[in-house]
């Protein structure tokens, strides 16, 4: 029989895969695809938490109620039908809030969370304490060039470009969203510390493998203070009103304060180690005395709560408040009357103010707010403003955008939504480059900058990770 003749459109078909063929082979598609699936998988530090056994649900057989000679079940029945036998008064359910405080002190033991042992973490830190201690009595606040610092580099040498993320600096200190990040102000030992919404906090040496995860709260952590006099105590508080003081020496969770209000923020003035400053309720600002222990000053400074508390690097009497009522205002507590301190100067947003954080000179002022802005204030007066539009719309699941200054007044740095962190430049007043990188699997909301290594940056994610960068 002979062969039957191609038709115009399956000699046309026939010639289209022969062609598509040939571009395939050309762009070299299978072998980039196999070397794709070649490349080795980066293996995140994470903390290490005991699992609990799986119980295995019971086997339940379905009987009727009268199989099992038991009376109708009348329930949802008017009571006319039912049977004045079958009637039962029942004690109403008690019910338990949802956050339970645990006043007094908590043994670290009690809190630890991880798997591995923590007493060569606990001598670390309180060797380290000890050993920092006389140096840092000079040094600058957290984020902040210390004078020692300076004399290594010039304030200008910083080159942005050169910030690299490696594998070996990313970790999951805690799970969940991360709310507060912190490094130790160490000139030796590269460690951090973040909070969690969930009341965790985890602690990492940079590089190291090991986590140490603890559980002091119930509620999201608003603030961590590193005692730059004694890297051993830690100060923490929580959005169910407490403040505890955490000390390795001791190995323990101290009880500071309890209020019942929620605590947004905790902030301390440079080289002020009694008293604590923190957001109280809506819109309070409330001053701890430690050499007393009680409040020694409380003021309604916002229609509502307060978001960040920063104090003048220069001028420690100088503070710059960020609130939810849509405003950010600077004060001075100098001026402060009998309940009562009136605002210097007052940013008025049309939305939220997520922060507002000082230069590292004192000179400049910049704030983070919902409606897409970052501001730049400067001047003697800060009258000089900048507003630089930045899509700071987070949603619910992700820490809300917070900018924060590097190691001079020249860049600010804050994520993006795109798995970024964009730099600003102070001095163009504009978004000049972006660090990206293949590791970031997440999006850095919360950040940091190493107040004795001019270059490594922190930024976490709402799955617990801590991202690390440093100069190449």
């Amino acid at each position: 029989m002979a062969p039957q003749e191609l038709t115009e459109y399956e000699r046309k078909r026939l010639e289209n895969i022969r062609r598509n063929g040939e571009m395939m082979a050309s762009l070299k598609l299978h072998s980039k695809a196999s070397q794709l699936s070649k490349r080795p998988r980066v293996v995140t530090k994470s903390y290490s938490v005991e699992k609990k056994p799986k119980t295995e649900t019971p086997v339940v057989i379905r009987r009727s109620l009268r199989t099992r000679g038991m009376p109708p079940d009348s329930k949802g029945l008017d009571a006319d039908f039912v049977d004045s036998n079958t009637l039962t008064h029942k004690s109403p359910a008690k019910t338990e809030p949802s956050v339970v405080k645990t006043l007094g002190p908590l043994r670290m033991y009690d809190a630890y969370r991880g798997t591995l042992s923590d007493r060569s973490f606990l001598e670390s830190l309180v060797v380290m304490g000890k050993k920092e201690a006389p140096e840092q009595l000079g040094s600058s606040k957290s984020g902040k060039f210390s004078d020692a610092n300076k004399s290594k580099k010039n304030k200008g040498s910083l080159q942005v470009e050169s910030l690299n993320l490696d594998p070996e600096n990313i970790a999951r200190l805690v799970p969940g969203r991360i709310t507060n990040v912190q490094f130790f102000p160490s000139s030796s030992d590269k460690m951090i510390v973040a909070g969690n919404k969930y009341g965790d906090i985890g602690f990492w040496k940079v590089g190291e493998n090991d986590v140490y995860l603890y559980h002091p709260h119930k509620a999201p952590i608003a603030g961590i203070l590193v005692q730059p006099h004694c890297l051993s105590k830690i100060y923490t508080s929580c959005y169910d009103g407490l403040i505890r003081l955490m000390d390795a020496e001791k190995e323990i969770f101290d009880l500071v304060f309890n209020s019942d209000e929620s605590i947004y923020c905790l902030s301390q003035p440079k080289n002020e180690a009694n008293c604590l400053y923190f957001g109280e309720g809506r819109g309070g600002l409330t001053v701890w005395d430690n050499r007393v222990g009680k409040c020694s000053s409380n003021w309604v400074l916002h229609e509502d709560r307060i978001n960040t508390i920063d104090f003048n690097n220069e001028n420690p009497h100088i503070i710059a408040t960020s609130s939810t009522d849509g405003t950010a205002c600077t004060w001075d507590l100098r001026c402060a009357g009998v309940g009562k301190l009136s605002a210097l100067r007052t940013f008025n947003q049309k939305r939220s103010v997520q922060s507002a954080y000082f230069s590292p000179s004192g000179r400049s002022l910049a704030t983070t707010s919902l409606n897409n802005t970052i501001g730049i204030y400067s001047g003697v007066n800060l009258e000089d403003a900048t507003a630089i539009y930045h899509d700071n719309r987070t949603g619910r699941w992700i820490s809300s955008f917070r900018a924060i200054w590097g190691w001079d007044d020249t860049y600010l740095f804050i994520g993006n939504m795109k798995r970024g962190v964009d730099v600003i430049s102070a001095v163009e007043r504009a978004t000049v480059m972006t660090l990206e990188s293949p590791h970031i699997s997440a999006i850095p909301s919360r950040f940091d900058a190493h107040s004795y290594e001019i270059g490594m940056l922190a930024g976490t994610t709402g799955g617990g990770q801590v991202y690390i960068w440093t100069l190449r």
